[in-house]
């Protein structure tokens, strides 16, 4: 019994205490808001009364009575700094502190960045990774299998077809070419090689007899200035290839004059001026040269075999 009235007793103190100091805090509080009533009267005792009065003014119109004791207190407490709170420096205790305080934030941010690289990772094994892999794996299956096939089918078919010694020879050189591009790795090289054999096969079975053109409205024969010697002359027949079928074909001819190779279906072929002139002859008798077969490209050979004089020049325009 005698506890429960002690502490009712001491109650009333306690509760006055703390009553006192919430008002102090008020007056700390009030001062710091109204910065027109501190900004000299804090530091001037001779102001300070001013001060008081203000603040006494302030809390009757509020309805509240504050004893002046209450009132210095308070402006003591903010001269003092007492209610103030002052952040500690920076520091390493600091640090940690305000990373866990902050765990929350940090963390789905980290997590963001974590999915994120996660993404881009992902995106980039399967969208340049993966495909590159694929690739390199393919051309190691075409430089190992698929392209030494292609050598070997396309070297048993020239000299399938091959009828002279200078075609075999071609096709030797060509298949030497590919196979050091594939020991070196050189897909380029190997496939330029090989395209080469396919191309040494399709003029090796093409037949064509070479015609002299005696049509009425074109060119049997032309003479030219050599640019290279103006006084002298060079003699052409016009010539044009004619399949077994009578079709017409275009030939690649390298043009002696300009150094160009134009693929064509008429050229000139550089001849003696005595067979030049025989040729003249025969078209002046009757409009038609009789002879007219220059020569005759036959099948496995590389080259024509010429039934006229011939001197290894050629011109696709005059």
């Amino acid at each position: 019994m005698s506890n429960t009235a002690d502490i009712a007793a001491a109650a009333p103190e306690g509760r006055g205490k703390l009553d006192e100091l919430m008002l102090a805090m008020d007056v700390v509080d009030t001062l710091r808001h109204r910065e027109d009533l501190v900004a000299r009267e804090l530091d001037d005792a001779g102001k300070q009364e001013k001060l008081l009065e203000n603040l006494r003014r302030i809390y009757r119109e509020q309805g509240i009575e504050v004893p002046d004791r209450i009132l210095k207190d308070g402006v003591a407490a903010l001269r003092d700094s007492r209610f103030t709170y002052t952040p500690p420096g920076p520091g390493l205790k600091r640090t940690l502190a305000t990373l866990y305080v902050r765990r929350g934030t940090l963390g789905r941010r980290l997590f963001g960045i974590v999915a994120a690289l996660g993404i881009g990772w992902g995106a980039y094994q399967f969208l340049v990774v993966a495909p590159g892999q694929q690739a390199a794996t393919e051309v190691a299956a075409e430089m190992s299998t698929t392209l030494p096939a292609r050598l070997a089918n396309a070297v048993n078919d020239v000299n399938a077809v091959a009828t002279d010694a200078e075609a075999r020879n071609r096709a030797a050189a060509l298949k030497a070419d590919a196979e050091r591009a594939l020991r070196n790795g050189d897909r380029a090289a190997a496939t330029e090689a090989i395209a080469g054999l396919t191309t040494l096969r399709a003029d090796l079975v093409r037949e064509y007899v070479l015609t002299i053109v005696s049509r009425p409205g074109a060119d049997t024969g032309v003479w030219r200035r050599p640019p290279r010697n103006p006084l002298g002359r060079n003699h052409y027949l016009i010539v044009e290839a004619i399949a077994p079928g009578g079709q017409k074909l275009a030939l690649p001819i390298r043009n002696e004059e300009t150094g160009a190779t134009e693929t064509v279906t008429m050229f000139g072929v550089r001849v003696p001026e005595v067979m030049f002139d025989a040729v003249v002859r025969d078209k002046q008798q009757d409009g038609i040269v009789q002879h007219n077969r220059f020569a005759v490209k036959r099948r496995g050979a590389l080259a024509p075999e010429y039934l006229m004089p011939f001197e290894g020049g050629m011109i696709t325009k005059w």
